[in-house]
Formats: C-alpha cells, structure tokens, sequence
C-alpha cells in the first residue's frame, strides 16, 4: 500500500521534489526502524562525488523511567541491527524507486560520542562525562566538561573534574557530546 497523496501528483513528480523525496526517505526509514524495535536518531541525502549517499543513523529508544524495578543497562546498537535496518530499506527503496539511479546507503548507531539533543537525552544519560560548547558564557566560561547530572527546568546540571556544579539553561547549548571513557 502506497503512501497518500495529495490529488493532482503523481509517483514521478513527488520524487523529483527533493523535499519529498527526502520526507518519503525518512518515512521509509522510521517505518523500517520501528518495525525492528529501534527509532531514528537522523537521516541524511547528500550528493557527494560518488554521488546520492542516504546516511541513516539508528538507535535504541531510551529506557522507560516509569517501569518498575532496578534501572536497566542500555543495549547499544549492533553491526546486526545496522545490518538488518540496511537490507530492509534497501529492498523499500528497490520497489519504491525514490532515489534515481545508484546510490549508497549507510546505516549506523550515533557511537559512543553521541551528540545530546534535547532535556530527555541530558536526563537519559546522567552519570555520564560529557562536553558542553555554549553560545554565551555561564560562570566565566563557554566550553565545559563534566558529569551530566540531569535537568533541572529549562537547565542542565553538569559536574566539573573539581565537583564543582555548572546550571547551564539549555538555549545556551551550542552543541554537545557524550564522552567517550575507558
């Protein structure tokens, strides 16, 4: 069963339109991602010298706070569910014909060094060392590296090698990453 259309287009216009083409990818792709259990961290169509790549980057969906009992490791994301997510959607995109021609398709995890979007990821990963670029300073600085711990309102609490505890309102956030630890 095809995806609705407004009345008037056809198959052929919708995919020349590059944005929506690139809203029939990422339908694909959540579509795909949930049917195995996984979510869409990201999704990408570039055209590069070798080139159409569609970049789709997987991920677990977080843990439920609310379910009940001890807190429960985070499963990461595997070479087998990058594999699988990839077949699927290359079989899709086979039949369905939304990118003309040859293309790369790549599908990977956000990796250790994840970038943080938004208060659920801040909370989601409290306990974990993170870096933290902002816009403008708060407490006489612009890039900070600590523990996350958790949000507080519209505020991310994050702990200094020193113990030293930053608020740092979120519209302050420039970018920010898990770091990576051994």
């Amino acid at each position: 069963m095809g995806e609705p259309r407004s009345q008037g287009t056809s198959p052929a216009s919708e995919v020349r339109d590059p944005h929506a083409r690139f809203a029939r990818l990422a339908a694909i792709a959540e579509r795909v991602a949930r049917s195995r259990g996984l979510e869409i961290f990201d999704v990408q169509l570039r055209r590069e010298p070798i080139g159409p790549v569609l970049r789709i980057v997987i991920d677990r969906p977080a843990p439920d706070p609310a379910a009940a009992g001890a807190p429960v490791a985070e499963e990461s994301i595997g070479v087998k569910d990058c594999q699988r997510v990839s077949e699927d959607v290359s079989a899709i995109l086979d039949v369905e014909d939304v990118i003309d021609g040859r293309y790369t398709l790549e599908v990977s995890s956000p990796g250790l060094d994840r970038p943080l979007r938004g208060p659920a990821d801040y909370r989601r990963f409290a306990g974990r060392l993170a870096k933290i670029v902002l816009t403008e300073p708060v407490d006489g600085q612009q890039h900070f590296k600590g523990r996350l711990r958790g949000t507080e309102d519209d505020v991310v609490v994050i702990e200094d090698d020193r113990c030293a505890r930053h608020r740092i309102p979120l519209s302050a956030i420039s970018r920010a990453r898990l770091e990576v630890e051994f």
